[in-house]
């Protein structure tokens, strides 16, 4: 069948999905959110799937990873296994974790905390319902100036998803976990849509982990809001540990407000397809944020991350550092605009990518970008790309270490400018260690767990 053909099958499929199954996915949600669902869909259903010929999407072809027979569930499924008892996260301070099971909150814990400080944490339906007008103020808010498509699908498919409220002046001080898992029989299409809230001068970092249990394809199209008040300060870390038949696409949006601090940092260990776009919005004064992403890929991997900063007033920061290893015939993309107002005055900006090669088949491609209105700026953007340093080669062999453990000890001082920058020590130890896992060959699994996902 010739690809646009399918392409249009696809899409008429998704629109014929929605409309059959939409009294099961409205009457699970209320007005303001199915209302939000209608005027996505309907902007879905106009511009489609991301084209080929999209600039915006030129190195990655989103249309055929919409290709798998993927099935849509619009009700959590019984599951018949203990999910706790083949999956464990041994991070010391990640042991309190909540769990999504194909989009949906793990059915065994309680849907919605609220802690004696005020701070609300779990699923962002039970939210939508307990406190209606603290969802409705900030869902879908972010994703609205992007015009991004799979967040329009997303919008109108997305059942469950993580819900965090920090009020004014809190400070969260042990990360909050979200185990993301797909387990499947059958190859699954899966949308869930995050929410975090931070207000004022509050504090909490969130840490989201991709794995599934099976080896069925499945493709996961998740979407992340991020809203940070003035002085908060937030991290999120997330870790892609998926098999090569997975399609990972994420869209996080942030927006900060005065003198927040904001830092992302992206590590994706194992996935078939794999895009991740990153969008900020530094909408207020001195507001900082940094950025950052590691990927490894081998086979035919393919992995693209997709960065948009825009400095939308004065005196803001924004840092970005991106990096993959790439082997076999794997292929790694990365694109980063910086677009700064003509408000933007006295921006510092700094891009930079870096890519690893370990052999003639593997590629990347690179497309850094900057957009200056202002005139008093400071910014510079960069990627290089090359293999391994021969120099540091020759002095490593010089003192009796094997070429294949000059290599490795190499690559994983390459990695190393990026896990550094996670400040969760425990969480910084644990990639450590699975990226030196990766880079050997031998990563199939975290420490505790029981699956193999390789």
């Amino acid at each position: 069948m010739a690809e646009e053909n399918k392409i249009s099958i696809i899409k008429n499929d998704l629109v014929d999905a929605f409309r059959k199954n939409s009294k099961i996915i409205f009457e699970q949600t209320p007005g303001f959110i199915n209302e939000l669902r209608s005027k996505y869909f309907q902007e879905f259903e106009l511009v489609g799937l991301p084209a080929k010929n999209s600039e915006f999407y030129k190195y990655t072809n989103i249309e055929s990873a919409f290709f798998g027979a993927y099935k849509k569930q619009f009700s959590p499924q019984p599951l018949t296994i203990d999910i706790k008892e083949v999956f464990t996260c041994d991070v010391p301070e990640l042991e309190n974790h909540l769990m999504l099971v194909n989009g949906w909150f793990y059915d065994k814990e309680k849907k919605l905390n609220v802690l004696p400080n005020g701070a609300i944490i779990g699923s962002v339906i039970e939210a939508s319902k307990q406190f209606p007008e603290l969802v409705e103020k900030h869902y879908g808010k972010y994703i609205a100036e992007q015009k991004e498509s799979l967040s329009m699908l997303n919008m109108a498919f997305a059942q469950d998803g993580l819900f965090v409220y920090i009020p004014k002046g809190v400070v969260i001080e042990k990360p909050i976990q979200l185990i993301n898992l797909v387990v499947a029989t059958e190859e699954l299409m899966i949308q869930p849509h995050n929410l975090i809230i931070l207000e004022e001068e509050s504090s909490a970092s969130v840490v989201i982990c991709d794995h599934s249990l099976n080896p069925h394809a499945f493709l996961l199209n998740s979407t992340t809001e991020v809203h940070a008040g003035k002085n908060s300060r937030f991290e999120i870390c997330r870790q892609q540990n998926a098999h090569d038949h997975s399609v990972q696409l994420t869209n996080t949006f942030i927006l900060q407000k005065e003198s927040s601090h904001v830092n992302s940092v992206y590590v994706t260990l194992h996935g078939g397809i794999v895009r991740n776009n990153l969008y900020v919005n530094l909408s207020e004064p001195n507001a900082k944020n940094k950025s950052y992403g590691l990927w490894l890929a081998d086979k035919n991997q393919h992995i693209d991350n997709n960065t948009y900063i825009h400095h939308a007033a004065p005196e803001c920061e924004s840092n970005q550092l991106y990096k993959g290893i790439l082997d076999n015939s794997s292929t790694g993309i990365f694109s980063g605009r910086i677009l700064v107002d003509k408000l933007a005055q006295k921006t510092i900006a700094f891009q930079s990518n870096k890519n690893l090669l370990m052999t003639n088949d593997a590629k990347t491609r690179s497309k850094p970008q900057l957009e200056i209105y202002a005139d008093d700026v400071k910014c510079s953007h960069g990627s290089t790309t090359g293999q391994l340093d021969e120099d540091a080669m020759f002095y490593l062999r010089q003192r009796g270490i094997s070429k294949k453990e000059a290599c490795h000890l190499l690559m994983l001082a390459f990695a190393d400018d990026v896990i550094n920058k996670i400040s969760i020590a425990p969480l910084r130890d644990e990639i450590t260690g699975l990226v030196e896992k990766r880079l050997r060959g031998e990563l199939s699994r975290c420490n505790r767990c029981k699956v193999n996902c390789g």
